[in-house]
């Protein structure tokens, strides 16, 4: 590919496209479609829950490899490496606030609104057998478990297991060792940076079947639960929805302006990415294209492979609100009030509890059923009542993940001056800037360009 100069930009990214071949046209019309089909043919759209599935595991197959070479590479070409403590103490502790502060929203939304109010449901009528494995695995979590398990059994196995943070280690330590053994380094850094093309194209050419995936996922979804499932608990789910809508709006939109950029822009950017993540329900589905994405509006590599993958684990904004207001409904409905000496608590074992389910199957339950274990009172069981629904509301949780993530990455590259601001605006604005030649020289790109992106800026194919 040849890139030209930022002056050959002058269009919206898809603007060259046809709308009928702008991804997020297609996804959209996937997820209105499979809705449809779902709802008018529960049946059929039940059974199409392997498309989904399909293309969750396709994009899950190449996310290894995608931080791997994005963190070795970004960290080789780093000439200060001290700056990859500084750059990872400064995500922990933006992490630490926000998410604390997400938990805390959604314990005060919970009681100012209480959801779950006037349910009066006795608890000796609930089937906790449905959530046994849930619990059971919370059961096992531990801090120290936690971090034992970043630590993978061989330093190729971190690549076969699918645990984002045993990976982020092995990269984190490759790209140090790369950089500490320059120049004769190079020839391999040389092979890595080829090895991106190849894996980012591939990425490319996976996200051609979003479309498929998501329209499945959403079939299934429709079919097997029925939108009527929402009407009995529409409280708790519009509570929630309107609560991570104003911490999107409010919070984060306060963070992105102070930041220089506006929250609003920020999603139009990522609009492809975030439908993708609405109809498959998975913030990881995207992840690779959200790491292009953040370096292509100015943040360092080096800080998009830090920041993007840890936040995957760390810093899960629309979870936490989900676990405190989850929690308060569930003592609601079955008549149970809490002090606020048990509220804080929930809020303390959430904060531990969110990080240590990491990478866990059903993660959003599992913590949950961490967090309702340390009061009593509340029965375990209680979570029976909003398995039907949480289907429902994990579409919201991993789209207010997702844009934590991205505002995240954005504001860490500023604190650690490894934000160009003119590629940044460029691409609030929808007309993204080429990386510069040097960049590639340093081994500082983390691929080539999507489709769209590569038609916006004029590179030759």
């Amino acid at each position: 590919m040849r890139a030209t100069t930022p002056k050959s930009v002058k269009s919206d990214m898809p603007s060259k496209l046809p709308l009928w071949r702008q991804l997020y046209v297609q996804v959209l019309a996937a997820i209105f479609l499979g809705a449809l089909l779902g709802h008018l043919y529960p049946d059929i759209g039940s059974a199409l829950k392997p498309l989904g599935d399909g293309f969750i595991k396709l994009v899950k197959m190449i996310i290894a490899p995608v931080i791997f070479l994005t963190v070795a590479t970004g960290i080789s070409g780093m000439r200060d490496l001290s700056a990859v403590g500084s750059v990872a103490g400064k995500a922990f502790a933006y992490f630490f606030f926000f998410s604390t502060l997400a938990l805390i929203i959604g314990l005060v939304v919970g009681n100012v609104v209480q959801p779950g109010a006037g349910l009066n449901i006795d608890p000796a009528s609930l089937d906790a057998s449905k959530i046994a494995d849930y619990a059971k695995t919370s059961e096992g979590q531990t801090i120290a478990g936690f971090v034992l398990n970043i630590i993978p059994e061989t330093l190729f196995s971190a690549m076969t297991s699918g645990n984002i943070l045993q990976v982020l280690l092995v990269a984190i330590l490759t790209g140090l060792a790369l950089s500490a053994t320059r120049p004769h380094s190079d020839l391999v850094l040389d092979v890595l940076a080829s090895f991106n093309a190849v894996i980012f194209k591939l990425v490319h050419m996976l996200m051609k079947l979003a479309p498929i995936g998501a329209f499945g996922a959403i079939a299934f979804t429709i079919g097997e639960f029925g939108i009527s499932s929402l009407a009995n608990l529409a409280a708790l789910v519009a509570t929630f929805y309107l609560t991570s809508l104003l911490f999107v709006v409010v919070v984060l939109g306060a963070v992105a302006y102070f930041t220089g950029f506006s929250i609003f822009k920020m999603i139009r950017y990522l609009r492809e990415e975030l439908l993708l993540v609405l109809g498959t329900s998975s913030s990881e589905a995207a992840l690779p294209s959200l790491m292009e994405k953040m370096e292509i509006a100015g943040a360092r590599k080096s800080v998009v492979g830090l920041v993007v993958p840890t936040g995957y684990s760390f810093n899960l904004d629309g979870t936490n609100i989900y676990m405190t207001l989850a929690a308060l409904f569930i003592a609601q409905a079955v008549g149970i009030d809490l002090s606020m000496s048990e509220q804080l608590a929930l809020v303390l074992v959430a904060m531990i509890s969110s990080k240590g389910a990491a990478g866990v199957t059903g993660a959003g339950f599992v913590i949950l059923a961490t967090t309702l274990s340390v009061v009593p009172s509340v029965p375990v069981a209680g979570m029976a009542l909003i398995l039907g629904i949480d289907r429902f509301m994990s579409e919201c949780r991993a789209l207010t993940n997702f844009i934590g993530n991205a505002v995240a990455t954005i504001v860490v590259a500023r604190w650690e001056g490894a934000l160009d601001t003119n590629r940044l605006a460029a691409a609030m604005a929808g007309n993204p800037m080429p990386l510069p030649e040097e960049d590639i020289e340093r081994h500082e790109r983390s691929g080539p360009h999507s489709e769209a992106l590569a038609e916006t800026l004029g590179e030759a194919t």
